[in-house]
């Protein structure tokens, strides 16, 4: 049913987010141009480059189909393509929680130990990091989508939400699902908190080497080095936590709307945003690429 309490916005919603997905694209598209750029060879713009791909999947998974539904009277999606938006998903945002703690340890790579940053973070390391990631999300997207549609559907089929995703779904079984709320919060603060504590341990070592850094110049630039990727963390984290640990939580539809807007469409377009206005070597070369 996506946005069709406000039949009266539909238009400037449609206008309004066909905007952020065109933004979501450009931007996505030159961060990944500029970090293949010569003089950015470090295992931090590699990472960068996964992000950017994974960020322009997931607005592509979601936005086409949300735009089409503003405009068209029949909004409806077929079993099977629930069923794949569903994967798709869950499968692209495990693999950047994931992808995230690998960024994380990067740093902690770069900053606690310089001296053999470039040996241990080598690209077979950083590979092997991204397949690890991809693979992890593949398997909590598959066991996840098979959970969700096991269960029986038999009542309404109307989708109060504006793609597929767990909390809207499982109110549509017409079986006691508490167990299976069980089942999704026990998965959801595995697949969350497992990298998200990484992260938390990867940032506290570097924050205990940076404050034994003399210069408060040397404090400021390695502390700017990590505001983006703490900031990404943040937001993406945060927005995930509060939809899918309480998948069937007395909040109102349109809370989660607003909470799932954030997850899949607004941080993909703020990702290229944070990472090139706070990163001076990103901004630089940049800016010669659209000089030229």
């Amino acid at each position: 049913s996506g946005f069709s309490k406000h039949p009266e916005l539909q238009h400037l919603l449609f206008f309004t987010f066909c905007l952020i997905y065109a933004v979501t694209i450009i931007g996505n598209l030159l961060i990944f141009m500029v970090t293949v750029h010569p003089s950015l060879r470090m295992p931090m713009y590699f990472f960068l480059r996964v992000l950017s791909i994974l960020d322009i999947s997931t607005a592509s998974i979601v936005v086409p189909k949300m735009l089409v539904n503003f405009l068209s009277e029949d909004r409806s999606i077929s079993y099977m393509g629930c069923a794949t938006q569903l994967y798709s998903v869950i499968f692209l945002g495990a693999t950047e929680w994931y992808l995230l703690a690998a960024m994380a340890y990067d740093r902690y790579m770069a900053i606690c130990n310089p001296l053999r940053y470039a040996i241990i973070m080598n690209s077979r390391v950083c590979v092997s990091l991204v397949l690890l990631s991809c693979c992890s999300g593949n398997v909590v997207s598959v066991v996840q989508t098979a959970w969700v549609f096991s269960l029986p559907f038999c009542g309404p089929r109307n989708i109060n939400y504006f793609f597929c995703d767990i909390p809207p779904l499982i109110m549509l079984s017409c079986t006691d699902t508490s167990l299976y709320e069980k089942q999704i919060i026990t998965a959801t603060a595995l697949v969350i908190f497992t990298p998200f504590c990484l992260i938390l341990v990867s940032y506290a070592c570097i924050i205990s080497s940076t404050l034994k850094i003399s210069s408060a110049e040397g404090r400021h630039k390695t502390f700017s080095t990590c505001s983006s990727h703490l900031t990404v963390v943040t937001l993406y984290y945060a927005s995930g936590t509060l939809i899918y640990l309480r998948p069937k939580s007395s909040d109102s539809q349109d809370t989660k709307k607003v909470l799932a807007l954030i997850y899949t469409t607004i941080i993909p377009t703020l990702n290229p945003l944070i990472y090139s206005l706070r990163n001076t070597e990103v901004k630089g070369i940049l800016i010669k690429i659209i000089a030229e």
